[in-house]
């Protein structure tokens, strides 16, 4: 029997990251996965997607070109191709993560996992079983696209996230169940490419909890884009009809066919426990079948720990890292690092992203507000970018200016967030901003010139006088 002081199950974002920080600290750590190192994100979701967000963006770009007088003729997309470059990307970044476990003293085995005790596992592999003894284990399996009633995943045509990246051909209609972050992101890369898509939400907007305003101008890209949207719709069914497929929606005006070449369906994930057998080592899963945890991410299992999309969402990679690190730090015995609000963004056109507090979330927890704006089309970096689309919003305490809440909607929203990100958790306030010297011209301008309107002192926009 090998033993081990830590098992973890799940080579993901949170799983390896946890693995490497026990083993730099000299623990004996197994870590085992029945996929590839990196989990859901590296191999399937958040690498890959954003590879092909880049490439369709690129093309997006070239074609606008010609607007301002940059012509170039019969641009090609060899899909082929590109699904090998990608393909090479996530080879490399499979190693790297490799280099990083075995560089840090962590075992890696690929195999299936599953508990036959609170203190004991065994381990499937190719080459047989291994039973495994530990004394603290962490579960970070992750999660998988749901299937629904009517649209059962094909691999040919009704896809999940998974097989919408790996097409080799662009598809010349899509049809996308659900208008929530995956059904938005692919289905904009691939309109950008050439798909007509449709998008239908059983939701009054797109983005389901998403601050209205932040969701309006992704809205009216997606019809710049030629996107057809149906809100408050259900689809319903689909068939083989002259060679294509005919899915039946309900809409509030009445039921529609929308003939298509591929299914893409949404609308969720569930978690991947089914082949853990939980139950021999003592842990409790919720109604819905997430792992159930404390706010130390303890299982009901003494020494066993769960984190990631596993234990339920908001399913986001960073969010695992930190979990991560922070059973690192309880089974080392250290004092771990609170989470805080955990950023997260939207890879549409435009971008979408928040930290902190909505303004509403602000005046629930008694928070007097002031709200300061800057639109993109009053950034000169934007502007010359043609990217001027969007603004940033800064949700401020009034008085002291604390920032309790930033949204940003616009090019490069998931690189221009990590700001606010620094702002919120050191407590900053919006005049620390607002006299913080930012490069002319840049587009973190924006959060400087939100940061002045939010306190009563905007430059670059006027405000309506009282």
């Amino acid at each position: 029997m090998k033993q081990t002081d830590v098992l973890i199950i799940g080579a993901g974002p949170g799983g390896y990251v946890a693995a490497i920080r026990l083993g730099q600290s000299g623990k004996k750590v197994l870590l085992v996965d029945q996929d590839k190192l990196g989990g859901e994100c590296l191999n399937y979701g958040c690498i890959p997607s954003k590879a092909l967000i880049s490439l369709a963006g690129l093309v997006h770009k070239i074609q606008k070109a010609q607007e301002i007088g940059i012509t170039i003729q019969n641009i090609g997309v060899d899909m082929a191709k590109i699904q090998q470059w990608k393909a090479t990307i996530l080879q490399g970044m499979n190693r790297g993560v490799l280099t990083l476990t075995k560089g840090n003293g962590v075992e890696f085995i690929q195999g299936q996992a599953c508990f036959t005790g609170p203190k004991s596992a065994e381990v499937k592999t190719a080459q047989g079983g291994e039973k495994i003894e530990f004394r603290h284990a962490l579960v970070a399996t992750g999660s998988k696209p749901i299937s629904i009633p009517d649209f059962s995943f094909d691999s040919k045509n009704i896809l999940s996230s998974k097989e919408a990246l790996d097409l080799n051909s662009i598809p010349k209609r899509l049809f996308v169940i659900g208008g929530g972050v995956i059904g938005l992101e692919i289905g904009t890369f691939y309109a950008k490419l050439g798909s007509q898509v449709t998008i239908v939400e059983m939701m009054p907007q797109l983005l389901p909890g998403v601050e209205q305003d932040l969701v309006q101008p992704v809205a009216r890209s997606l019809q710049k884009l030629g996107i057809t949207v149906h809100l408050n719709s259900q689809a319903l069914r689909y068939s083989l009809k002259d060679g294509a497929l005919s899915v039946s929606i309900r809409t509030p005006e009445g039921e529609k066919h929308i003939a298509s070449d591929k299914i893409l369906a949404s609308v969720g994930r569930a978690p991947n426990t089914g082949t853990l057998n939980l139950e021999a080592a003592g842990i409790v899963t919720t109604p819905k079948g997430f792992v159930d945890v404390d706010a130390a991410y303890k299982t009901s299992a003494d020494g066993i720990y769960a984190i990631g999309d596993v234990i339920g969402p908001p399913f986001l990679a960073h969010k695992a890292s930190r979990e991560g690190l922070f059973i690192a730090a309880v089974i080392l015995g250290e004092e771990p690092e609170p989470l805080g609000f955990v950023p997260w963004a939207v890879f549409t056109d435009p971008e979408v992203a928040f930290v902190g507090l909505t303004e509403a979330q602000a005046l629930e927890q008694g928070y007097e507000t002031q709200i300061g704006r800057f639109p993109f089309a009053a950034s000169g970096r934007a502007v010359t970018t043609r990217e001027s689309d969007g603004f940033v919003k800064i949700v401020s305490q009034k008085g002291s200016g604390r920032i309790l809440g930033v949204g940003i909607v616009g090019t490069e929203a998931s690189d221009l967030i990590s700001e606010a990100c620094l702002a919120i958790r050191l407590k900053a306030t919006v005049h620390d901003v607002a006299s913080t010297i930012h490069p002319h011209p840049t587009l973190p301008e924006a959060f400087l010139e939100a940061s002045e309107a939010a306190a009563g002192q905007p430059i670059h926009i006027l405000t309506k006088k009282s």
